[in-house]
């Protein structure tokens, strides 16, 4: 069985209308797109993955089936690190972009084959801690009204979570505002933390940090754009909540400056987008060989991305908490038999799977309602 090979692979790409919108500094989403891949063995075994592709996963399709497939299709699922060498090579250039998101939802596919063939947990698989539980923040009240977000932090806190993200945008004095609001509404005995989704300037970002700092948020997240590596550089400097980022990098040389000086104390790398499982595990051992944690981002992505984030959380030595989105959106809920995360966690800890590979029955007929037009 250890030399099963690839077969086939498949794309699907698929949309779905979110139940409850999610509003962030760059607007409403309330519909979104990914690509679930499947890989094929002559084994009769198959696996899964998920491409983060938020828009036009008709073209993510292709490149998976037009330039990805071919450099796999007759090799030994075993070789994965060289499988993903080779599909990076199918473009030129900078490592990034539509390439390395489909690259992920494959690579998560051969990992899921390698744990099955195995009889083994990708948690195990992977080495590490091998953790059975995990801790978990709900993600996230909505940028919008007052009276939305209390409504929405209220819902978090009674379903259990110590631990919540909040939602920033501009302008700044009413992000201040929303902090101090939150900070009052949740109490001092549940922890708060801050994503921006790039909302800031530099002097903004300062502004903002001292309105967290003063009422203790754990952690300020992406406040200023990716590129600024300089400017969260003089953020650190001038900030006293702790710097998280990492959810907007592709691969681990775009998140080796920030982490090798330690500007952040936290690195977020999406598994759907970060190359899968190869490459977000090689950010993360980055991150511990400089004692900066690890906190996988999920985001509006689905099932498949949710549970190889928790197996990746589960075998990383400097896991710190992931990312719990309360969502409840088709990508989570309807396509595979493991409930979501905001559904299983209790009290902010959330189990591992314990079936061999990432531990998903995907749901085809689902898959098939669900498939892009």
């Amino acid at each position: 069985m250890s030399g099963a090979i690839i077969t086939d692979v498949i794309a699907h790409p698929l949309t779905q209308q979110m139940r409850r919108p999610t509003v962030t500094s760059w607007g409403t989403y309330s519909e979104v797109s990914m690509v679930l891949v499947e890989v094929r063995t002559d084994a009769g075994v198959t696996g899964v993955g998920e491409t983060l592709a938020r828009f036009a996963p008709k073209a993510y399709a292709e490149v998976i089936e037009t330039l990805l497939k071919p450099r796999i299709v007759g090799q030994p699922v075993a070789n994965i690190s060289a499988h993903w060498q080779q599909m990076r090579r199918a473009l030129s250039g900078r490592a990034g972009g539509m390439l390395i998101e489909a690259i992920a939802g494959v690579d998560i596919a051969l990992w899921d084959i390698m744990g099955k063939l195995a009889g083994l947990p990708l948690a195990t698989l992977l080495g590490g801690e091998n953790r059975s539980e995990i801790d978990v923040y709900a993600a996230a009240v909505n940028w919008g009204d007052d009276a939305l977000a209390d409504a929405e932090l209220e819902r978090f806190i009674a379903r259990g979570f110590p631990r919540i993200k909040v939602k920033m945008a501009r302008p700044v004095k009413e992000a201040c505002a929303r902090i101090e609001r939150m900070r009052k509404r949740a109490g001092d005995d549940i922890a708060l933390c801050v994503d921006a989704n790039w909302a800031y300037g530099l002097d903004e970002a300062i502004e903002v940090g001292r309105a967290l700092a003063a009422n203790g948020y754990f952690w300020f997240e992406e406040p200023l754009r990716p590129e600024d590596e300089q400017g969260y550089e003089q953020l650190r400097a001038r900030c006293d909540v702790p710097l998280a980022a990492g959810e907007s990098n592709f691969t681990v040389d775009q998140a080796m400056r920030l982490v090798s000086n330690r500007t952040l104390s936290i690195l977020q790398p999406d598994v759907a987008r970060a190359g899968g499982v190869t490459e977000t595990r090689r950010m993360a051992l980055l991150a511990a060989a400089h004692d900066v944690g690890y906190a996988p981002h999920i985001g509006m992505s689905g099932i498949v991305c949710e549970t190889a984030s928790v197996h990746l959380s589960a075998a990383m030595p400097n896991f710190r908490v992931m990312e719990c989105e309360g969502d409840e959106s088709p990508f989570k809920v309807d396509i595979a038999d493991l409930k979501p995360g905001c559904l299983r966690q209790k009290n902010g800890t959330l189990d591992v799977p314990r079936g061999p590979g990432l531990g998903l029955e995907i749901d085809w007929d689902a898959v098939a309602h669900l498939r892009s037009k």
